[in-house]
């Protein structure tokens, strides 16, 4: 079988394992920047280029698509599922989780609780914008923020007046959610392929800080989850559309509350942590649905 891995940066942990699998099975795999790609849009012979040559046919592709190119690297995306390839999480799905407004909306129409969250561009009373998500302690957050970047906890209903202002100023787009307490500065990772949890880490933030993101200097440990955990995190990925996802749940008094879902999880701290071949598993899923008819018996 013949994949390509968009992503900027062959040599993240990610890539390497994936490509690593897939060329053990006997898979050529190549590693394709979606910056450096342009596209023919015609409708009788689309095609992709890549530095001064047209791509041939892939069978899959895996994205790996950072953030700040989101919109160029989905439309790359989208153009090889134009040209036949099996995509592990569809561009538009990725598009769907990457807009933080837009994924909790439909996480919220499918009844999936999360913390209470209002959104603003430059709301005319702070103060009841304040008061919509519990008061302060509340989180305030950019919408084009990533790993934890442009999170700010307002500990006081002052600080949080303060910093949504500030934003304002920036004429930048917030969330501001209310803060869960007895999370004590945890959540749980929960890594879902084809509508199955496959692992399950608890992040904590590092001291004196409510982050617990792995890129900010949190630590992960292994975790049992509940029954109700792993089917929300289930209905949560299959409502944006994804094959693969990373669903980050808040443990509160009042349940399971998912923070966010991530369309491109990392690899490194869930395979660490767990010992578990996440890599192998999404290999087997691409293999599943590229091909059905593939068998590592036969070769294709």
């Amino acid at each position: 079988m013949k994949i390509a891995i968009l992503s900027r940066d062959g040599e993240l942990y990610s890539c390497r394992r994936l490509r690593e699998v897939a060329e053990r099975r006997g898979h050529f795999i190549q590693i394709i920047d979606p910056l450096s790609c342009y596209m023919n849009i015609n409708p009788a012979s689309p095609a992709v280029h890549y530095r001064g040559e047209p791509l041939g046919h892939f069978d899959a592709v895996i994205p790996r698509i950072g953030s700040a190119i989101t919109f160029y690297g989905t439309a790359v995306l989208r153009q090889f599922e134009m040209c036949g390839s099996y995509p592990l999480n569809e561009s538009l799905a990725i598009a769907r989780a990457r807009d933080k407004l837009r994924s909790l909306q439909l996480l919220a129409r499918q009844g999936i609780d999360m913390p209470v969250t209002g959104f603003a561009s430059s709301p005319d009373d702070t103060q009841d914008l304040i008061a919509m998500v519990g008061g302060a302690p509340l989180v305030v957050k950019l919408v084009e923020g990533t790993q934890g970047i442009g999170v700010v906890l307002a500990e006081t209903r002052q600080a949080a007046e303060s910093v949504i202002d500030a934003f304002r100023g920036l004429n930048a787009h917030i969330l501001v959610q209310e803060f869960i307490q007895e999370a004590q500065g945890r959540d749980v990772r929960c890594l879902v392929i084809g509508g199955e949890v496959v692992a399950a880490i608890e992040r904590e933030a590092k001291e004196g800080d409510f982050r617990s993101n792995l890129h900010r200097g949190g630590k992960a440990y292994p975790v049992e989850i509940t029954p109700q955990e792993r089917a929300i995190a289930v209905k949560a990925t299959m409502t944006l559309g994804l094959d693969v996802a990373g669903v980050d749940i808040l443990r509160a008094r009042r349940g399971p509350l998912v923070m966010e879902v991530n369309a491109s999880p990392g690899l490194e701290g869930i395979e660490t942590v767990t010992g578990l071949d996440i890599a192998g598993l999404m290999i087997s899923w691409t293999e599943r649905n590229a091909l059905p008819g593939f068998s590592l018996k036969t070769g294709g």
